[in-house]
């Protein structure tokens, strides 16, 4: 696809299973970051704008790619969030990565199903979904294998994971 953003972009790339904390957290990294931020949020793409399942080869996986390019190549750091399973996204981060000449992050949010389920239980589309479906779609452990990419624990408060995020993005060096 070619190289894109710049040596100053900065992309982190924010996964786990439904309810673990991912939206929150690159919410709250983005309020520090303001304007300078794009958020890529997958259900938003796929579930707003396509109304597409989540299935193999879905549109909505070229869809993240192009909007998170174009984010980059026009100067914002970007945070692209969501369940991104590694069975159908790998292949995808792995060559937005490679791609981009700025640093890359990858971060899995590590949370047992039972807390998902009771972290789900708070949300508003709480009623749009429940356990059993969670259950279906839960992947324990889904790490994408690359190099660099780090575990966050359930343990981590949402407010250290989003001030951890923003140190090692913006303050100390890459991890990939």
């Amino acid at each position: 696809m070619g190289s894109v953003g710049s040596a100053a972009t900065r992309l982190v790339v924010l996964r786990g299973n439904s309810a673990s904390g991912k939206t929150s957290t690159a919410l709250a990294v983005r309020a520090q970051l303001g304007r300078t931020c794009a958020l890529v949020q997958q259900d938003v793409l796929r579930r707003t704008v396509l109304k597409e399942r989540d299935v193999p080869g879905g549109f909505n996986i070229g869809l993240i790619s192009t909007v998170a390019r174009y984010a980059l190549d026009h100067g914002y750091h970007v945070i692209v969030e969501g369940i991104l399973s590694a069975e159908r996204y790998t292949a995808m981060l792995t060559q937005l990565a490679d791609d981009h000449r700025g640093a890359t992050w990858f971060y899995y949010l590590d949370v047992p199903f039972a807390e998902t389920v009771r972290r789900h239980g708070t949300r508003p589309q709480a009623a749009e979904f429940g356990e059993q479906d969670m259950r279906e779609w839960y992947r324990p452990g889904d790490l994408l294998g690359l190099p660099g990419e780090q575990v966050i624990p359930a343990s981590s408060a949402l407010e250290e994971t989003a001030a951890r995020i923003l140190a090692e993005v913006f303050g100390a060096g890459p991890t990939r």
